[in-house]
């Protein structure tokens, strides 16, 4: 494969950023360059992001951790992600004659997790104030930041739902009754009037020791003036949904108040020289794992990176493992998930004796430990679809096309949900995240707050002895899935994407083209890549396609012409359209001190790394 890349392999021995947004990559290597460490950096730009990607995060949103601790010796995982309603039941919405949860508005909201889950990391790991790390954040949100073009777009698709409907959002998102230009300077005063009142109570209470301002700030949130006006906002207004109808939230203050962001070990994986590592199965991690141990079996160093046998052999283990997905996988403090069978090595050799040359068409999930699989009803997406109002988007954050003079929208061709921040510091600390939820298209502004809640629940099923059905108190199960790596036994690499249901498929084609091949950071993500469509949607109305292979335009013809021949049903994207990683690793230098690199995703022209 051709060795160019649109930008070079950072490398450095003081420390390494990279994310989804430049601004994010600079404001964390800043409070690096300030002695402050990962955790503080990735705290920090991780507000950043909430204020510059607002189309792709927010404050009301959530955020999975993975973290390494030098000093401890450990990975970690912190879930930021909230739980369904006390009122959210399954009974609940069959009542409302509803199949599906719907995508935007209120009712699919849970407790906003994001929040807790940075600032336990800031207090447990960090060495910053919540003062200083939201600095940036404010800064932006207070002065103006540039507005990306998908933010526009993003403004455009739902401008008409803002004006008749989401007033609140209209007064944020359309200033002058406008929709704003790609590259002005944007305010969102709303929100740094949040920050600042959430600042001074934490002071207020907290003194000034920092672990007690943290605490206090813990507390403003979901036992203060913000979970009060949440609560407020989805006790009584009624907001139109994709059901068509003005529905109350069922988000309660007690809902907020009960709960806070949890450890957990990582789940894990051998491969080679690496040992891989990702959230519990409330995550849709255990996919990538599962891939892993499916394809060790497959010998894949025999054929290029961009061969026919490489491509085939790792979409068709995705199908494998994003069956046993969408069938196993679910929260753990209420389902029994069989993970060990899942990542076996025994399991994994049974499901890759299913692979054949020819392209499945059919889901296929496994049996672990003889288990039954329950399928969600595969019609329902399309049932639901017909009769729903879809004039102001779906699950997924909706992007119009802008005006034909706009011409930069023609090179605008990454359509995401999420956000993604890796950061190692000079002693050795790693952080890996992906923020996401409460994007500025999902439901109304609070208006007391200057920020949307997350509308996750429309990831669960109302079926009966599905392990991701509703209930209330339970998380549903994310596509958030942040990455680690050791290598050699060593802590090694941080490394992640957003893309919903894409994103552990990508991150699985960059890491095995960087394990496998030896490419470095960038050459592995810039390189062609692909997603299969094998799965009801995880995102409403969850339409089923199956065997879609969607291949970037840069792939070369002859590959393309034998998956078409083994069967795919083969879609061919735009030449830079699959994938938006970021990734950073460590590694020992030859006098003892840590070599750092990273590389960052040129897709959509915003993601950057950034050390030295």
């Amino acid at each position: 494969m051709d060795s160019f890349t649109t930008r070079p392999e950072i490398i450095g021995t003081f420390g390494v950023v990279s994310s989804t947004h430049w601004l994010a990559s600079q404001t964390a290597m800043s409070i690096l360059e300030r002695d402050g460490n990962a955790f503080d950096a990735a705290v920090a730009g991780g507000f950043v992001l909430q204020v510059v990607e607002p189309h792709l995060n927010g404050p009301g949103g959530e955020v999975p951790i993975m973290l390494w601790s030098e000093k401890e010796q450990r990975m970690r995982v912190l879930c930021g992600q909230g739980c369904a309603p006390a009122l959210a039941t399954p009974e609940y919405f069959r009542k409302k004659g509803l199949e599906l949860i719907p995508g935007i508005g209120l009712l699919p909201a849970t407790v906003p997790g994001a929040w807790g889950a940075w600032l336990t990391m800031l207090r447990d790991y960090g060495t910053m104030t919540l003062a200083e790390v939201l600095a940036p954040a404010i800064s932006y949100a207070e002065n103006g930041f540039p507005l990306l073009p998908r933010v526009v777009q993003a403004i455009t698709a739902v401008q008409d739902l803002f004006r008749t409907e989401w007033h609140s959002s209209r007064d944020v998102w359309l200033p002058n009754d406008k929709v704003p230009a790609p590259g002005t300077l944007f305010q969102s005063t709303g929100l740094a009037k949040t920050y600042r009142k959430i600042i001074e109570q934490a002071q207020a209470q907290g003194g000034t020791d920092r672990h007690k301002q943290i605490d206090a700030a813990l507390d403003v949130w979901y036992r203060g003036f913000v979970a009060r006006a949440i609560d407020h906002y989805y006790t009584h207004e009624e907001i139109r949904d994709t059901t068509g109808e003005r529905n109350k939230g069922l988000l309660r203050y007690d809902d907020l108040a009960k709960w806070q962001a949890t450890y957990d070990e990582p789940i894990t994986t051998e491969f080679g020289r690496y040992t891989v590592a990702k959230c519990g199965p409330w995550s849709q991690g255990a996919m990538f794992l599962q891939q892993l141990t499916i394809l060790r079996n497959a010998d894949l160093q025999k054929y290029p990176p961009d061969s026919f046998e490489f491509v085939h052999h790792v979409a068709e283990a995705a199908k494998l493992a994003l069956a046993d997905r969408m069938v196993w996988l679910g929260d753990p403090d209420f389902v029994d998930v069989p993970l060990e069978r899942l990542l076996s090595t025994e399991y994994g050799k049974q499901r890759f004796a299913q692979i054949s040359s020819q392209a499945s068409d059919s889901l296929r999930p496994g049996q672990p430990e003889g288990r039954q699989p329950a399928l969600p009803d595969l019609a329902l997406g399309e049932r639901t679809l017909a009769i729903s109002d879809t004039r102001y988007g779906i699950g997924e954050p909706t992007f119009a096309a802008l005006p034909p003079v706009r011409e930069w929208a023609d090179k605008e061709i990454f359509v995401g949900d999420t956000c993604h921040l890796d950061v190692i510091d000079k002693e050795g600390n790693m952080v890996s995240a992906t923020p996401s939820g409460g994007w500025l298209s999902s439901s109304p502004v609070i208006p007391e707050l200057g920020f949307s809640i997350n509308t996750r629940l429309q990831m669960t099923w109302m079926d009966d002895g599905l392990a991701s059905q509703l209930q209330p108190g339970k998380r549903p199960t994310t596509t958030l899935s942040p990455s680690m790596a050791l290598r050699d036994g060593k802590p090694y690499m941080a490394f992640g994407t957003p893309g919903g249901d894409q994103q552990d498929q990508w991150t699985l084609i960059f890491f095995l083209r960087h394990a496998l091949y030896g490419m470095n950071l960038q050459e592995a993500i810039e390189a062609p890549s692909w997603h299969l469509d094998h799965y009801p949607s995880s995102f409403w109305p969850r339409t089923t396609t199956l065997n879609r292979i969607t291949l970037e335009a840069r792939m070369p013809e002859a590959i393309i012409e034998r998956l078409r021949q083994a069967g795919h049903d083969v879609k061919i994207g735009a030449a830079w359209s699959e994938g938006r990683i970021s990734a950073c690793t460590r590694e020992p230098g030859p006098n003892g001190q840590l070599i750092f690199r990273a590389g960052a995703n040129p897709r959509g022209m915003q993601g950057y790394a950034v050390g030295r």
